[in-house]
């Protein structure tokens, strides 16, 4: 018998320990774990035939991000938590210190009282190489003069520049980028963002919102959008790791079902986002309680469903959190339903659900970047028809797109019904929504993205500069 090598033990060994951290972690407790800091670069045409070819091309590739080398980038963030907006300027400000760019990080709102988070992500950013910065220092003034550029996360950023900027916020327009991540109508507020028109660019992460924005800002208040980049998200080497490994992916499917009381056999719907009424999961619920009705109503022959809210806050328990898990015994759903604390590992229960449902109302997502990592995983996706998640699931192809709103209620029933009979088109619609990932939405397709919206903000700023030291002359 051939030993095995020493090398095969070492990767057996990491994926193990991989796997254990995983395993490892309570849902109740807040831990980050952070994308690979670095993209690596890509050019690829029309649909990937060969992804092992394409991988070794990424490989081999220099990074995209590799001019911002020495650059100041000073990044601000209207606050430091486990939302999606921190997370994703977090992600932007270890891919610029990967190419050795000085990033400086504020946070514009923070608690009087401490706070294990921020404690908890601060540190995370100082261990990488990031400044942390006090948001109304003098420091974070002078960073701002001097910085080679400015990243503003949201609009409520846009709080910042006057208030601690004061006469000086001239100076820095011509070099902020905005990074616009939200779909709300209260965002469009003169003293959020009066200065947004001035600046070299707004970075939006999908065509939807984008289109929103200019015509809000326009018919609400008047004012023109500056340049808008639309960069969509990719998913990380991570998670993309995790999803095409078949073992890691079968273990963290069987931990999680036997946590929640869900066997191997039985179908699985998950909803993974923040518990709110913006999400949609009283919505879902409905939907689910109405598709098991069609079914008894039907005969139909179908696995014993379940679902599970990934995203609440069992120290909050709000009003809204109140309400889900009243319907839920109101209906007698108890032993189907299943509610798990807010959490950034969510790679766990992507592998344990056997389809997605995004149900964000009104405008819906920005993006959504839990879909693009559902679909990695080769899940299909029934989400509502609106926002980014109409720019990533193909309706009837990765997926099944429903209307906002209690009259989406019923056909969202439906398409669960359709998933739940129709076992083909589900696989099927799970390996179309994986092709899609690896055709549109992986890290090195973000990183060009962001990339050249960046060099074209540079150069914005050292245009402007030149003008505005000629005409002080």
């Amino acid at each position: 018998m051939v030993k095995p090598s020493t090398s095969f033990w070492v990767t057996m060994q990491r994926k193990r320990l991989a796997l254990m951290i995983l395993l490892g972690l309570s849902v109740s407790t807040v831990v980050l774990i952070l994308v690979r800091s670095s993209f690596d670069s890509c050019i690829v045409g029309g649909k990937i035939s060969d992804h092992r070819f394409v991988e070794e091309k990424i490989q081999s590739a220099p990074n995209p991000l590799k001019f911002m080398k020495s650059k100041l980038v000073l990044l601000v963030s209207h606050e430091l938590s486990l939302s999606g907006g921190p997370l994703l300027l977090m992600e932007l400000a270890f891919l610029l210190r990967e190419v050795d760019a000085e990033v400086v990080w504020i946070t514009n709102q923070k608690p009087l009282e401490a706070d294990e988070v921020i404690y908890s992500l601060e540190h995370k950013m100082l261990d990488r190489g990031v400044q942390v910065s006090s948001a109304k220092s003098q420091k974070a003034i002078d960073t701002a003069l001097k910085a080679d550029l400015i990243v503003l996360n949201t609009a409520v950023a846009g709080k910042w520049l006057d208030a601690v900027l004061k006469e000086n916020v001239v100076k820095v327009l011509p070099k902020i980028l905005w990074w616009i991540h939200e779909m709300r109508g209260h965002y469009f507020k003169p003293d959020l963002v009066k200065h947004l028109p001035f600046v070299a660019g707004a970075m939006i992460d999908s065509d939807a919102t984008a289109e929103y924005w200019k015509n809000r800002t326009q018919a609400r208040l008047g004012i023109k959008m500056p340049k808008t980049y639309v960069v969509h998200l990719g998913n990380s080497k991570e998670l993309m790791e995790v999803a095409e490994d078949s073992v890691a992916k079968r273990v963290l499917r069987e931990h999680v079902r036997e946590s929640l009381g869900v066997r191997n056999e039985d179908l699985l719907f998950g909803i993974i986002n923040s518990v709110s009424r913006g999400k949609g999961q009283d919505l879902f619920l409905r939907a689910f309680q109405e598709s098991l009705e069609i079914i008894k109503e039907k005969k139909l022959q179908v696995p014993t469903m379940h679902a599970v809210v990934v995203g609440s806050d069992m120290s909050k328990q709000t009003k809204f959190e109140t309400e889900l898990r009243n319907f839920v015994q109101e209906k007698k759903l108890q032993n189907y339903v299943h509610f798990v604390n807010k959490t950034l590992t969510v790679a766990p229960y992507i592998a344990a659900i056997d389809v997605l449902v995004q149900n964000s109302q009104a405008r819906g997502e920005c993006f959504g970047r839990i879909t693009i990592e559902a679909m990695a995983f080769k899940l299909p996706v029934l989400g509502t028809a609106a926002g980014g998640t109409m720019e990533i699931v193909v309706n009837g192809k990765t997926g099944l797109l429903h209307s906002a709103g209690k009259e989406g209620v019923i056909p969202l029933a439906k398409n669960i019904v359709k998933l739940a009979t129709q076992v083909e088109l589900r696989l099927t619609m799970g390996k179309n929504g994986y092709e899609r990932v690896k055709e549109m939405f992986l890290e090195h397709h973000m990183s060009h993205r962001i990339a050249s919206v960046l060099r074209e903000v540079l150069q914005h700023a050292k245009a402007q500069s030149f003008t505005m030291r000629s005409d002080h002359y």
